[in-house]
């Protein structure tokens, strides 16, 4: 049965249908907590319960940690980038752990970034080691999966697409805010992955809508096993597993990206900025955005993030 998990500056919480219970434990990350489960269990039948809005809530992962994340992993993203999904391989680029904010954190937009969009995306947490060459098959991957957390991944696509620089675009403090909670999940729950759907709104606008199942190309399995290959995980690290269709950023007609790919970088980085100027849906100062994870039964529910976007200008 999955066990929600909090947390607030000084502490850390179980949820419960009355409430939230403390529990007694010194943990200061993520990993630390992991390793008790005896604690996160003992928790459950506290008596001091307080009602969890009263928390001030941080991200229930802690930095400094491993953020890995996959690229372009749902078939309808990659379509709408004009590509095919048959065609895109499983790879990795990385983000640093002090873009980790909190669920309900303001996102701050450098002064430097005009084209600020937004990335509902599945959070993995590792539960345990796994060390480079740990073999990953289908009876055992569960095993170092922790839990689940709902993720933004903040991306300045004119600092991305320009260079290629998916690490400085994606890492700014607040460019991935995590939470409300860490949802830990057992084996059975874990098989239900593909029945979850991500949302995403600004201002109450749904843009991102689609369930991994009928989405996802590479499932945490494959990814684990690639990565097994040459980055070692620890517990509490973090693995961000993609994005549907919705994102602010669409490709270019087939006809102009011809066109663009035959003029210098340059040129072709500034029309193509110029024609996404008039593309409303990048990120502005005082704009909210929702994001909300769950089964559409209910069964497994991640939570409800909301952050407002405030320009750093």
């Amino acid at each position: 049965m999955s066990i929600t998990i909090l947390r607030t500056v000084d502490a850390w919480w179980t949820s419960t249908p009355s409430g939230a219970v403390p529990i007694d434990t010194d943990a200061a990350t993520t990993g630390e907590l992991l390793a008790a489960p005896e604690r996160i269990e003992g928790a459950r039948a506290g008596a001091v319960v307080v009602p969890v809005e009263s928390l001030e809530l941080v991200s229930p992962v802690t930095a400094p940690c491993r953020v890995v994340a996959q690229m372009t992993n749902f078939g309808s993203h990659v379509r709408d980038a004009g590509m095919d999904p048959a065609s895109i391989p499983l790879t990795f680029f990385r983000k640093t752990s002090g873009s980790i904010s909190g669920p309900y954190d303001d996102v701050i937009c450098p002064e430097r970034v005009r084209f600020l969009d937004y990335e509902v995306e599945i959070g993995i947490v590792i539960a345990r080691e796994l060390p480079v060459g740990t073999e990953i098959t289908q009876d055992n991957w569960t095993s170092y999966v922790a839990g689940l957390v709902v993720t933004n991944d903040v991306s300045a696509r004119d600092l991305q697409l320009p260079k290629t620089q998916f690490f400085e675009a994606k890492s700014y403090p607040t460019f991935t805010p995590v939470g409300p909670a860490l949802v830990l999940l057992d084996e059975d729950e874990l098989k239900r992955f593909a029945d979850l759907r991500l949302r995403l709104w600004v201002n109450g606008d749904l843009r991102q809508d689609m369930t991994v199942g009928e989405d996802m190309i590479y499932s945490p399995l494959e990814a684990l096993q690639a990565l097994s290959r040459f980055q070692r995980l620890e517990p509490g690290d973090l693995l961000l597993t993609g994005t549907p269709v919705g994102t602010a950023l669409s490709a270019p007609p087939r006809p102009v990206e011809i066109i663009g790919n035959l003029l210098p970088a340059a040129t072709k980085w500034k029309l193509f900025f110029k024609r996404q100027a008039g593309n409303p849906k990048y990120l502005h100062d005082g704009d909210v955005v929702e994001l909300a994870i769950a089964t559409d039964d209910g069964a497994i529910d991640l939570g409800r993030q909301r952050t407002v976007v405030r320009s750093a200008r």
